[in-house]
């Protein structure tokens, strides 16, 4: 799984009961999860086919350096854990979203992963909700109610970008919510020269609330889910328009006023789900519930506490979900919620590759 804060792969093993998917409860156990962060170079080009400055031939051949990466990755994991695998689901890296237009570009070379696994392998599981006339994501909605059981949650996962499932314990609700880390990271590289800041450290200013106020005018805000984004609204080009408004202020001030960003569009978004069902648990995960100056902006500005969520290692949850909905894709099992992504039906997702 190579989500959108563009920083690397994370790799997951788990055992799943086929046989579990009717009762809900396919998930057995995790194996074993490792991260593989991208080289520079890999990580540079992706923000730049993220921010539309990498030609045809570009996005040609970093199609094949990232195939090669996962690659690596998942086959390194599988030789630590000395498992053969029955099937892999690869997510690849997202470099453009525009569900408005029906397209969605994940970059990965599944035929590169069955020669390096010697297993079956689904890939481009986004585009068949998107032929539906579904955003193509979030996708991980009907994995998370596989994860988190019958209870009524709220769980938010602030990765580059944010997103809330609500399950109430009758229906699930979610969407993307704005940014999460795309703008946070993007700064740090910008003012800190460091890929992100870590733990938030450097996010100790005052947040300029008229500026932030500004930002939640952003036409996003304004559309009711379903609902999908990325670094196309809210990464390098936005943070470029914004730079002037930004630049006079004291470095821990930009950082603390972009923290407050994403934590005021969860709370914005977050309303839309009311009214909360009793007893409702609220749960975070994702590289941002380990920024400080972020979490504290959360606990002021949402009308929920949110607990660490600890079921799975930091940046593991995502990747065992896709590897379920890879596993629900084998059996022929819808992996998608019309719900939440508007598409006309519930279908199994994803193309399979054989080694």
């Amino acid at each position: 799984m190579s989500g959108t804060s563009a920083d690397g792969v994370d790799v997951v093993a788990i055992e799943v009961d086929p046989g579990g998917f009717e009762q809900g409860r396919p998930f057995r156990s995790l194996l074993g999860h490792q991260v593989s962060p991208y080289p520079d170079p890999i990580r540079d080009l992706v923000l730049k086919a993220a921010s539309n400055q990498l030609d045809p031939a570009g996005l040609c051949v970093l199609q094949r350096r990232l195939g090669d990466h996962h690659a690596q990755a998942a086959r390194s994991l599988c030789e630590r854990l000395q498992l053969q695998p029955d099937l892999a689901s690869l997510h690849g890296q997202t470099v453009q979203h525009h569900p408005d237009q029906g397209a969605s570009l994940q970059l990965a070379d599944p035929y590169v992963l069955a020669e390096a696994l010697q297993c079956p392998v689904v890939w481009d599981l986004r585009r068949r909700d998107l032929a539906l006339g579904g955003q193509g994501a979030p996708l991980v909605p009907l994995a998370e109610r596989w994860l988190h059981g019958a209870k009524p949650w709220l769980a938010l996962n602030i990765g580059g970008i944010a997103n809330l499932t609500l399950w109430d314990g009758q229906q699930t609700r979610a969407w993307d919510t704005g940014p999460g880390m795309s703008l946070l990271d993007l700064a740090a590289r910008r003012w800190l020269d460091l890929p992100f800041d870590p733990e938030g450290a450097h996010a100790s200013g005052t947040v300029h609330e008229d500026l932030l106020a500004g930002w939640l005018q952003h036409p996003y805000f304004l559309q009711a889910p379903p609902k999908s984004t990325g670094r196309e609204l809210f990464g390098e080009v936005w943070l470029h328009q914004e730079g002037p408004a930004l630049e006079p202020l004291t470095l821990p001030d930009r950082l603390a006023s972009l923290a407050a960003f994403t934590a005021a569009s969860v709370a914005l978004e977050a309303e839309r789900a009311r009214p909360w069902p009793p007893g409702l648990l609220g749960l975070v995960s994702g590289g941002g519930a380990r920024h400080g100056r972020l979490r504290a902006e959360l606990e002021a500005r949402l009308a929920l506490a949110l607990a660490d969520d600890v079921a799975f290692p930091t940046g593991a949850r995502e990747g065992v979900s896709w590897a379920l909905l890879g596993s629900a894709s084998a059996l022929g099992l819808p992996g998608n919620l019309p719900e939440v992504t508007g598409a006309s039906r519930a279908v199994a997702l994803g193309s399979w590759v054989w080694p």
